[in-house]
C-alpha cells in the first residue's frame, strides 16, 4: 500500500516511548495485580495483629495501621489511576485507527450515485472526531 500513514498511525509511533513514572507505573500495576502482593498485605496484618503486646497503647496500636493503610491505599490509587488512564487512551487510539480505515474503505467503495455512503462517511468521522485528510 502506497499510501501515507494516518495521522493516527504517526501519534502512535511518537508514544511508544514511556516515561519513568509510566514505566514503574507499568511495572507496578503487573506486580500489584498478582496473589503475592496480596499475601504481603495479608502477612503485614497478621504481623500487625500479633503486635497487639508490643505496643504501650492500642490507640498507637491502630494508628500505625490505619496509617499504613492510608498511606498504601493513596498510592495504589494514583497507580491505578494513571494505568487506567493509558488503558483508556489506548483504547481511543485503536478506535481511531478502525474509524480512519473504515473510512478510507467507504471512500474506495464511493461512487458518484452513491450519497447514502457519502453521508455514511461524513457521519462516521463526525461521529470519531476524524478530519477529512488530502
Amino acid at each position: 500500500m502506497t499510501q501515507e500513514r494516518t495521522d493516527a498511525a504517526e501519534s502512535r509511533e511518537k508514544n511508544d516511548g514511556l516515561d519513568p513514572f509510566e514505566k514503574f507505573v507499568e511495572v507496578s500495576t503487573k506486580l500489584i495485580s498478582r496473589a503475592p502482593f496480596f499475601a504481603v498485605v495479608v502477612a503485614v496484618v497478621v504481623v500487625w495483629a500479633a503486635s497487639y503486646s508490643l505496643w504501650p497503647s492500642t490507640t498507637k496500636w491502630e494508628l500505625a495501621i490505619h496509617t499504613f493503610g492510608g498511606v498504601l491505599s493513596l498510592l495504589l490509587l494514583v497507580l491505578l489511576e494513571n494505568a487506567g488512564r493509558r488503558n483508556t487512551e489506548a483504547m481511543q487510539e485503536k478506535l481511531n485507527v478502525l474509524a480512519e480505515a473504515l473510512a478510507a474503505l467507504m471512500e474506495a467503495q464511493l461512487t458518484e450515485d452513491s450519497h447514502e455512503l457519502r453521508e455514511a462517511i461524513e457521519d462516521l468521522r463526525e461521529a470519531v472526531g476524524l478530519e477529512e485528510r488530502h
